[in-house]
This record gives C-alpha cells, structure tokens and sequence, in this order.
C-alpha cells in the first residue's frame, strides 16, 4: 500500500472531508502498518490531530496500525501536548 499524505494545509473546514475520503480509498485487505506521510502539512491546527485519530481508530477496527511519519516540530509538539504522540508514532 502506498503511503497516505497529509496535504499541506488541515484547518477544521476540512478535517471531515479529509477523513472521510481517506476511509472511503482504504482497500479490503490493509497491512499490518499504514504509514501516513506528514512532510508536507504547513497549516494546521488541532483538527489535524483529531483526523489522524480518527484515521487510527479506524485501522485499530480493520485489524492495522498506524504510522505517522515525517511530522514537523510544531506537529510533534502539538501531538506531544495534548498526549497522543505515542499513538501516532508506536515504537
């Protein structure tokens, strides 16, 4: 499976969008690990996070992982403060 990217901007107004078009391109049979790319997202704010859980809680559900790579300071320290980096970057 290709990784997914996270486009460079995700505010509120597309964080639903977002998601939902990620599920709907998800295939049946998924890997073991889903890597999600995040080099390119620029403009964001907390919606952000709560895209890439509920992308998590989906895979979780289908029997994946998720990976999120590539996260810039400002993403990780975000994920760091509202405790959820761990979940977005499993050892």
């Amino acid at each position: 499976m290709t990784p997914l990217k996270l486009p460079a901007a995700l505010l509120h107004d597309q964080a639903n969008a977002c998601l939902a078009q990620w599920v709907s391109q998800l295939p049946t049979a998924l890997p073991p690990q889903v890597v999600l790319d995040a080099a390119d997202l620029t403009d964001f704010d907390s919606s952000a996070l709560a895209v890439l859980l509920g992308l998590r809680r989906v895979l979780t559900q289908k029997g994946s992982d998720l990976r999120v790579e590539g996260m810039s300071p400002r993403l990780l320290e975000l994920a760091r403060l509202y405790g959820v980096l761990d979940l977005l970057q499993p050892a």
